[in-house]
C-alpha cells in the first residue's frame, strides 16, 4: 500500500524510496518484527485465559512433553497478524503473486485454526479429520496452481527449474497442475510434521522464506537472470517483500517459543507456512529447489511415512518414535541439542538452495 506514495515522488526524495523492493522488504521485516514484540504479550493471556489447559499432550509422546502440559497454542495468529498487516502495508497490491500467496497461507490457516479448537475444546489430540484437512487443503492448492499457471509467461507456464543443470527447464503441461499441488500440499504438511519441540519449525522455516524471498528477487529480474542464466518471472520480485515479514513475524514469535516455550504455533501456524513456503516455490517455478532448501521438513515427513508403511507391512519400527526428532528424543539428546541442529542443518541446505543459482 505505501508503494502508491511513489507517486508523490518527482524522482528523487524520500518517496521515490518505496520504488525499490529492497527498502520495502526492510519495513515489512521491522514493521512484522515489531508487531509480534508488541502483541505477543497480549495475545499470549488471551489465548491461556481461553484456552485453559492448552494444547491436550500425547500420552505415547516422549516423557519430557508432559511438563509442557498447561502450555497454549494458536500462537500462530501472532506471526499471521504481523504478516498480513505487514504485507498490505509494504506490498504492491496490484501484484497477483502476492494474492495468490495470502490466499493460500490464509486459506492453510483456517484449516489449521479449526484443528486447534477442536483439540483444544475436546481436549483430546485428534481434531479434524486427516480426510477433511487433506480436501480442503488440495482444493486451495488446486485454485493457487490455476491461478499461478495464468499468471506465468505463456512460455513458462507448466514449467520447472532443475537445479544444478543450467538452462534445463521441464515442460510438464497440464501435469503441472497436480505437481504444484502436491508441493502446496506437501509444504503444508511436512513443515506441520516438523513442529514438534520448542521452536524446532521456526527456525528453519524463516531460513527457507529468506532463500526463497531472494530467488524470487533474482527471477524478478532480468539484469540478474540474464547474469546467472536461469528463467525470467516478472513479478515475482514483490514476493520477497512478503518473505521479510514473514521472517519478523517469526522471529517475534520465536520470542515467545524459544524453549521453554510461552506459546505453541499449532496448526494454526505450521500449516500456513509451510503452504506458504510452497505456494512461494510455485510463483517462482522452483519448486524442485524448495525440496533442497526445506530438505529438513521433508525428512520429518518421510520418516513418518517409511515409520507408517514399515509398521503396517512388518509389525516393527524403524524409528523409536516418529516423527524423527522424536527418535533423537528417546534416544537420549536435549530439546535444545536437536532443535539448534537442526537449525544448522537447515543453514546449511539454504546456502545449497541458493548455490543452485550460480551454479547453473
Amino acid at each position: 500500500m505505501l508503494y502508491w506514495l511513489t507517486d508523490l515522488s518527482d524522482g528523487g526524495g524520500v518517496f521515490n524510496l518505496f520504488r525499490y523492493i529492497t527498502f520495502r522488504a526492510g519495513g515489512a521485516f521491522f514493521t512484522a518484527l515489531l508487531v509480534g514484540f508488541i502483541f505477543g504479550p497480549w495475545l499470549i493471556n488471551i489465548l491461556r485465559m481461553k484456552q485453559g489447559k492448552g494444547q491436550p499432550i500425547r500420552d505415547d509422546g516422549p516423557e519430557g512433553h508432559l511438563a509442557k502440559a498447561g502450555t497454549p497454542t494458536m500462537g500462530g495468529i501472532l506471526i499471521l497478524t504481523a504478516l498480513l498487516v505487514s504485507t498490505l502495508l509494504w506490498a504492491r497490491l496490484d501484484n497477483g503473486y502476492i494474492w495468490v500467496v495470502l490466499m493460500v497461507t490464509y486459506g492453510y490457516a483456517a484449516i489449521g485454526f479449526a484443528d486447534d479448537y477442536a483439540k483444544v475444546s475436546k481436549q483430546n489430540t485428534k481434531g479434524v479429520s486427516g480426510k477433511a484437512r487433506l480436501g480442503l487443503g488440495f482444493l486451495l492448492a488446486l485454485l493457487a496452481s490455476v491461478a499461478t499457471w495464468y499468471l506465468h509467461p505463456t512460455e513458462l507456464a507448466g514449467h520447472v527449474a532443475v537445479p544444478f543443470l543450467k538452462d534445463l527447464i521441464l515442460n510438464l503441461g497440464y501435469f503441472y497442475i497436480p505437481f504444484a499441488m502436491f508441493v502446496i500440499v506437501g509444504a503444508a504438511n511436512a513443515v506441520n510434521l516438523t513442529d514438534g519441540l520448542d521452536g524446532l519449525a521456526i527456525m528453519p522455516v524463516m531460513i527457507a522464506a529468506g532463500t526463497l524471498g531472494a530467488i524470487a528477487y533474482v527471477v524478478g529480474r532480468t539484469d540478474f537472470t540474464e547474469y546467472l542464466g536461469v528463467q525470467f518471472v516478472p513479478g515475482t520480485g514483490e514476493l520477497a517483500i512478503f518473505t521479510a515479514a514473514l521472517m519478523g513475524g517469526g522471529l517475534g514469535f520465536l520470542w515467545y517459543n524459544a524453549p521453554p516455550a510461552a506459546v505453541f504455533m499449532g496448526d494454526t501456524g505450521s500449516l500456513a507456512l509451510g503452504g506458504a513456503l510452497g505456494a512461494i516455490a510455485v510463483c517462482t517455478q522452483h519448486e524442485i529447489v524448495l525440496g533442497i532448501v526445506g530438505g529438513l521438513f521433508v525428512v520429518e515427513a518421510l520418516s513418518v511415512i517409511i515409520q507408517v508403511a514399515y509398521f503396517k507391512r512388518t509389525g516393527k519400527r524403524v524409528f523409536l518414535m516418529a516423527p524423527i526428532h522424536h527418535h533423537f528424543e528417546k534416544k537420549g539428546w536435549s530439546e535444545p541439542q536437536i532443535v539448534i541442529r537442526f537449525w544448522i542443518i537447515s543453514l546449511i541446505l539454504a546456502l545449497i538452495g541458493l548455490a543452485t543459482l550460480k551454479i547453473r
